[in-house]
């Protein structure tokens, strides 16, 4: 059994809950879970997930028979854990909850020793096939580039819950900007034609932009820091 003396933090608004190795910190609709979020709400699971360690890893573990989680991590980019899946936990994330009438936004931040220990050794922070994707980092971004991506995909940047995990219309971007949408279309299609050169892959046809964005979030071109760029609203 793992050592009792570490632990993670979950949050959920204000409320702080401190969760031990040995222990299981569940959440749901259920007033049995250690969190209840709403016993009202037929739409969330009566025990939609759980945070557990095993053999000394921490995991999120999805125990809806029916209902996904949405897993967003430390840079903006989610992922969709399907019920009875689960994922080791190597930063900090958000765990989204999808209700009929809301969603839950639950945090969870791992203690530095657990980090530390991943990188010693543990399961690795990424666990994917094929060959790695080619950096670009020969492709020069301008900051007039930077400020188009971060108006383009600035829902990704916000904090719940304003977090939108899809990109602005180039309208509505261009409009944040004060810039002419035809300006901010050209250069993002300029951007995309250097990076698809330099061996970016999937930066064309219907779901580049979806694609851009992650490869801007996942190489920290850009970052929740960045949002300060933007004009106020």
């Amino acid at each position: 059994m793992p050592d009792r003396g570490t632990s993670l933090t979950i949050g959920l608004g204000d409320e702080r809950f401190e969760v031990v190795e040995g222990d299981s910190f569940t959440f749901g609709r259920s007033h049995r879970t250690t969190l209840c979020l709403d016993p009202s709400d037929l739409g969330i699971s009566r025990v939609a997930g759980s945070v557990e360690a095993e053999a000394g890893v921490w995991w999120l573990v999805n125990k809806s028979g029916v209902r996904p989680l949405e897993v967003v991590d430390d840079v903006g980019i989610r992922t969709v854990l399907p019920p009875g899946r689960r994922i080791a936990l190597t930063a900090p994330i958000t765990v989204v909850v999808e209700g009929a009438t809301r969603r839950h936004a639950l945090t969870v931040d791992l203690p530095d020793s657990a980090l530390s220990g991943l990188s010693a050794g543990g399961v690795p922070t990424a666990q994917v096939e094929g060959n790695p994707t080619q950096a670009a980092s020969e492709v020069q971004i301008t900051p007039a580039d930077k400020l188009a991506l971060v108006a383009l995909f600035s829902g990704y940047l916000e904090a719940f819950p304003r977090y939108d995990p899809h990109p602005r219309s180039y309208a509505d971007a261009a409009a944040r900007l004060e810039w002419p949408r035809t300006t901010l279309v050209k250069r993002v299609e300029y951007l995309r034609t250097r990076l698809t050169n330099a061996g970016v892959p999937n930066l064309l046809g219907e779901n580049a932009l979806p694609h851009l964005a992650e490869w801007a979030l996942a190489t920290g071109l850009i970052s929740r820091a960045d949002l300060v760029l933007l004009p106020p609203r």
